[in-house]
């Protein structure tokens, strides 16, 4: 069996006082392989980034746990949990989120330097080549089209050789025929590297692209497919 990348037990997330608490996550568990893949779906609100959130660290559950790469988040520090997140996981977002001021290569090499490391420009370069745009390194995002930027920020996912990525509704602002190609690659790079993915969306068609999908509604786990 391959090596759990991510274990979910429990999770649940509940805002406010007792009394008066709203509870946006219930109980939600799964686990992940290596080179697996789990698509989250569900309507606005049924607390599918939530569910992305806890599982990077970037949030504490009310309960339950996270396991990520061996290490339970619950039992580390926010410098810790940071340190885990930059080396162990590759981030997509639905707005990109590159720095404006740094060229397409510069926005690749930003997870390498958080990480201390003497940057290599050869694997940004390559990285950049795979997914289409060995012309445009010196470029700055607002040369750049909805498709180009999500590209560049693909690249930067993969610049650290994560274990896990996490994909935020990654063709959420882009065209059919763009979100058709950025999705290729987003699988392509995925099945390359043997990352495991977790994909938030609600485009169903997307999800269907994954091995393993929950469904959520009100923060409760209302169907799951595919394998275990």
């Amino acid at each position: 069996m391959s090596e759990l990348i991510l274990i979910a037990r429990g999770l649940t997330k509940t805002y406010g006082p007792a009394g008066s608490a709203l509870t946006v996550l219930r109980d939600v568990s799964f686990e992940l392989a290596a080179g697996d893949s789990l698509a989250v779906v569900g309507p606005s609100g049924s607390g599918k980034t939530t569910v992305l959130g806890l599982c990077a660290g970037l949030d504490a559950p009310s309960a339950g746990e996270v396991i990520l790469a061996g290490q339970n988040l619950g039992t580390l520090g926010e410098d810790a949990r940071a340190r885990v997140r930059n080396e162990q996981i590759g981030f997509i977002f639905q707005n990109f989120q590159l720095l404006p001021t740094l060229t397409a290569l510069e926005n690749v090499m930003v997870p390498l330097e958080l990480r201390g490391n003497g940057a290599p420009r050869e694997r940004g370069i390559e990285l950049l080549r795979q997914v289409g745009l060995g012309e445009r390194l010196h470029h700055y995002p607002a040369q750049l089209s909805g498709g180009e930027q999500q590209r560049v920020a693909l690249a930067r996912a993969f610049i650290n050789r994560p274990k896990l990525l996490f994909a935020d509704e990654p063709t959420g602002n882009l065209d059919g025929d763009t979100a058709h190609r950025v999705t290729d690659m987003i699988f392509e790079l995925n099945a390359a590297a043997r990352t495991a993915l977790v994909l938030v969306t609600h485009d169903l068609e997307l999800a269907q692209r994954c091995r393993q999908r929950i469904r959520l509604k009100s923060g409760i786990v209302q169907a799951r497919e595919g394998s275990t």
